[in-house]
């Protein structure tokens, strides 16, 4: 079983470790940490990831797993990794996209039509791909599995190997690295957590907030242009030069 996991520059590694610890337990799998080169990388906050194997080398994969983090921002217009993003998930099984990983799926086109999640503060970009927003931590689409915030990765990848090789394994594993999480405050969602908490919080988000905001509404437009010029290419001819009549 083939697992690609892409990571990039300013990448939230929790969005990708998270998972990779559930999906690397799984019995028989490969995981590939990929990227454009094998050059090593840093997450947002300087850890070091070394990338196992490059795009184009990439095999043909059975889970693809998309992170985000701030780093997204900079390849929202990457047509080398929409293009990626597009074109292996329509081979994959499951995409399992965490964090703001969810508008990189966004921006390749996986999510019109569908349920999905990210992370609160930018939830409501997800209608601008079409996308029926859910505040959930884990949401269910057809082989999309989309997680809300950073650690909710852990508890996709959980869904992702319960659909996988059934609920037991899945069991087991969650029973093997203990996850049963009690965080010490209730603050860890925004809808219940006190303004004294939400408020400074909300305010550290708010300029990359309003970058993901133009970036995702100008994709957006890009998109429903390359849709309309699509609606209006004219019917093939017919063989003998006739063309179509309904």
């Amino acid at each position: 079983m083939d697992i690609g996991v892409l990571i990039f520059p300013g990448v939230d590694q929790l969005d990708f470790t998270g998972p990779f610890e559930i999906l690397s337990r799984v019995p028989g799998a490969k995981i590939h940490i990929l990227w454009k080169t094998r050059e090593r990388i840093r997450d947002v906050h300087g850890l070091i990831l070394t990338p196992t194997m490059t795009l184009s080398s990439c095999p043909k994969l059975n889970v693809l797993v998309i992170p985000g983090g701030p780093g997204q921002e900079e390849i929202m217009d990457d047509l080398e990794i929409i293009n990626f993003i597009k074109h292996r998930a329509m081979q994959a099984k499951i995409v399992l996209s965490v964090c703001t990983g969810a508008l990189l799926c966004g921006a390749a086109g996986l999510l019109i039509g569908k349920p999905a999640t990210t992370h609160w503060a930018s939830l409501a970009l997800l209608t601008l791909f079409g996308a029926k927003p859910r505040r959930k931590r884990v949401v269910i689409s057809g082989g999309l599995i989309s997680c809300a915030g950073v650690t909710s990765g852990i508890d996709g990848a959980l869904v992702a190997v319960a659909r996988l090789v059934g609920d037991k394994n899945a069991k087991m594993i969650q029973l093997a690295v203990e996850y049963a999480p009690e965080p010490p405050f209730k603050c860890g969602d925004i809808d219940k957590a006190p303004r004294g908490i939400s408020a400074p919080v909300r305010r550290a988000f708010a300029r990359i907030s309003a970058q993901r905001l133009k970036t995702a509404q100008r994709i957006s437009e890009s998109m429903q242009c390359t849709t309309q010029k699509k609606s209006r290419r004219p019917a093939k001819a017919r063989s003998g030069g006739e063309s179509r009549s309904d």
